[in-house]
């Protein structure tokens, strides 16, 4: 067989042409995340032609089509015809591409997910993958189907991509650090990407612009952020899921409308099958201290792995190559297209982000969360990502106050 058709064979519900030098792909979310993606899939491969892009407003995709066509003339080919808007622009993107890079708010990934693995095309997804346990079934069921059609699905959980991470977690599967006993995961910094309202858009349109500070949408801070944590956790854990979590947070500083209706803190204690333990805490509050780390303690040593470091019994320091995560999982998923063996992250995307799940949980409801109890849940946080409408009733109102409500632990239920 040629290599025109071992591609054709491997990817043939991919609109992608096999033995063609192009990868047409395109953008759904057109905010940071997602420009990004855009910039990492094109300095990962030559090849590689933006032509679509699709947002909630279309200021955002005409703003970003000019940032990136100077930034890579020769690979940004976006025309008008190619630039969507709406909570529907999704369907438009993926009917014009190879590959679906999807960064918009993580309610509806489940469902764009799934639409372009039906359609035939590869997809990136950004973290969380979904922040509900009926989305992330939802997930699940297209991560398979990716499976038997020969597609690609890349998570945005880029930690696994990361060399130094890859050589200090070989090491402590080793056994440089002895037995896990057990994990401390934080993530302290200042709010992340406020985006003030403004003039007429719609209540749903301000709150999907500004996504990551309403729970309806991103999940709030544990799935949307602390997941990175979880997913490393988990990757030291060689797979294994948490059998339970309880966790406290709340709102202690922060007010206004801009906040939306998220908690600006979250603490998480996990507990695997075996007895190790996992502390767990983030934070989002300005003039505060901040840390991102992920610190291993083991029976003869002490693994910090955000700073590739070893010490204990064994002491070690990576010295090896250093380079772009976000990078490099994006070459290995062009050069999983091109080679016809397609790479599918799905099981630690369904694993870390169900832990994540369990943690925001219990923070919401003050109550014991077990992973049993979340996989079987079919909750989801209405609307349902297929009703979502720009003049809709929203999910959460401003009260008088000016702000929106929270969730309150030993009030709300949710599960």
């Amino acid at each position: 067989m040629t290599r025109r058709d071992v591609l054709k064979t491997s990817i043939a519900a991919s609109a992608y042409v096999a033995g063609s030098d192009t990868i047409r792909i395109g953008v759904i979310g057109c905010g940071g995340r997602g420009t990004e993606a855009a910039r990492n899939a094109m300095r990962a491969d030559t090849g590689v032609r933006l032509v679509a892009l699709g947002d909630v407003l279309m200021e955002r995709v005409q703003e970003r089509r000019g940032e990136l066509k100077q930034q890579a003339p020769a690979q940004v080919e976006v025309d008008d015809d190619h630039c969507f808007s709406g909570f529907d622009a999704y369907k438009k993107v993926i009917q014009s591409v190879d590959v679906v890079l999807i960064a918009n708010a993580a309610k509806f990934h489940p469902l764009h997910m799934t639409a372009a693995i039906d359609a035939g095309k590869h997809v990136f997804v950004e973290k969380p993958h979904a922040i509900d346990p009926a989305g992330i079934q939802v997930v699940a069921a297209a991560r398979d189907k990716a499976k038997q059609k020969g597609l690609c699905v890349l998570s945005g959980l880029q930690s696994r991509y990361h060399p130094g991470y890859q050589e200090t977690v070989k090491r402590v599967h080793d056994g440089a650090i002895g037995d896990i006993v057990a994990i401390q995961e934080t993530w302290l910094r200042p709010p992340y990407v406020l985006y003030p309202r403004k003039p007429g858009l719609t209540e749903v349109e301000y709150q999907a612009c500004n996504q990551y500070h309403f729970h309806w949408l991103s999940g709030d801070d544990v799935p949307q952020t602390l997941i990175h944590n979880l997913d490393r956790a988990g990757w030291v854990m060689r797979g294994q899921a948490p059998v339970r979590a309880y966790g406290m947070g709340g709102r202690s500083t922060l007010q206004g409308e801009i906040y939306g209706s998220v908690f600006d803190h979250h603490a998480v204690v996990y507990e695997f099958a075996g007895g190790v333990r996992l502390y767990a805490f983030c934070r989002t509050i300005d003039n505060c201290y901040n840390e991102n780390s992920s610190v291993i303690l083991g029976t003869k040593g002490r693994c910090f792995l955000t700073q590739t470091r070893i010490t204990g019994e064994t002491r070690w320091q990576y010295e090896g190559p250093k380079a772009n995560p976000y990078d490099i999982e994006h070459a290995e998923l062009f050069k999983a297209i091109r080679s016809g063996n397609p790479i599918n992250s799905g099981d630690y995307m369904f694993r870390s982000t169900l832990t994540a799940m369990m943690g925001q949980f219990s923070c919401y409801t003050g109550k014991e969360v077990a992973w049993d109890q979340i996989t079987a849940s079919g909750f989801y946080f209405a609307p349902r990502p297929e009703d979502v409408r720009a003049d809709m009733e929203p999910p959460v109102k401003l009260d008088a106050s000016g702000s929106y409500p929270v969730f309150r632990p030993g009030v709300t239920s949710l599960l």
